[in-house]
């Protein structure tokens, strides 16, 4: 069963690799976005640490949403979607492999990209740490309710609008956590509540999100 798991997590691998455009236009917007902040507050480090949790996770979050509406977009178009809802494995072992494929694509370069970053903002060094962190935890929950959005609004006319209104108001509880866990650090409170809050919705969003979008996924392909 997992054969085929580690199968379309390679596949969406090898091609993002030839759509790196696609690839580097998330990472790009996520360095543009953070590093433009400073220069536009100016260089006053006490306000600079204040913004930065908000910053980081405002940006994740927007750069996670910009591949959202390809995400199931090419195998609709090619039917590779339709093999897959005839296939003896379960349909959401699958959008776990593609979810994890996205993940790896948009979240995971974030993640490692998260503490030099956060140099600019003149974070100390265990404030860093707690963003790696929560990028580390949440990244993963945002590509998951993602993939609900995407499955839902597979193949209608404007869908990325759609699925930005949609996943939205569900990626709030992560962004507050997340940034609440770097303030609450940055403030010597000590961000572990925030942080097993974090990780408990995303344990949450693993064992709902493939189900749910399994279910979008069939009602679409109808």
């Amino acid at each position: 069963m997992f054969d085929v798991f580690f199968a379309i997590l390679r596949r969406d691998l090898l091609l993002a690799m030839r759509r790196r455009t696609d690839v580097f236009t998330t990472l790009f917007f996520f360095v543009i976005v953070v590093s433009l902040f400073p220069l536009g507050i100016g260089p006053e480090l006490n306000t600079l640490r204040l913004i930065a949790p908000g910053v980081f996770w405002v940006a994740a979050l927007l750069a996670s949403m910009l591949a959202l509406e390809k995400l199931f977009l090419v195998d609709y178009q090619d039917g590779a979607l339709e093999q897959m809802l005839l296939a003896p494995q379960p349909l959401s072992l699958l959008v776990l492999g593609k979810v994890a494929a996205h993940w790896l694509i948009t979240g995971l370069p974030l993640v490692l990209l998260s503490p030099l970053l956060g140099l600019q903002y003149d974070l100390p060094g265990e404030t860093i740490e707690v963003l790696l962190l929560t990028l580390l935890l949440g990244t993963p929950a945002l590509s998951l309710i993602g993939s609900i959005g995407a499955a839902l609004t597979l193949g209608l006319r404007g869908g990325g609008v759609l699925v930005s209104l949609l996943v939205l108001p569900l990626y709030i509880p992560v962004l507050i956590f997340g940034a609440g866990a770097v303030e609450a650090q940055a403030s010597g409170l000590g961000g572990g509540g925030h942080l097993f809050m974090l990780g408990a919705m995303g344990l949450a969003a693993l064992v709902v999100a493939p189900l749910a979008t399994s279910a979008a996924l069939r009602v679409s392909a109808e």
